[in-house]
Parts: structure tokens; C-alpha cells; sequence
């Protein structure tokens, strides 16, 4: 039997919040040119996050930034 592992760069990813509906919020890709939304459970957001937020993803966790 082979095994083959496969290494995965972890990627670092800027967003700004677009807007914030109930438990979820939409994200906008700053550093990378496209339209698309992307919709997170806001608990896997800093608390204090608002609509125009910068946030940074990295290691799989988000966090705030000026």
C-alpha cells in the first residue's frame, strides 16, 4: 500500500463586510479581483465586526484589521 500526503499552502485572504443579515455576514475578496460574495456564520467572525470591516483570514481563523 502507498500513502501519498498532499501539503496544502494555507493561504492568507482579505475581506471587508459587506453587509450583516441576522447570524450571517457577506464578505467581498479584497486582494483579489471578484464579484462574488461570501456568506459566514457570524460566530466564526471577531464580535465586533460591521458593515465596512477589514478582516484578514488566515490559519483558518478571522480577524480584525485597521
Amino acid at each position: 500500500m502507498i500513502l501519498v500526503w498532499k501539503v496544502t499552502k494555507l493561504e492568507t485572504m482579505y475581506y471587508e463586510v459587506v453587509s450583516i443579515d441576522g447570524d450571517y455576514a457577506n464578505l467581498k475578496r479584497t486582494d483579489e479581483k471578484t464579484d462574488d460574495l461570501k456568506l459566514v456564520a457570524r460566530a466564526l467572525l471577531p464580535y465586533n465586526i460591521r458593515e465596512g470591516s477589514k478582516l484578514k483570514y488566515e490559519m483558518m481563523t478571522y480577524s480584525l484589521i485597521d
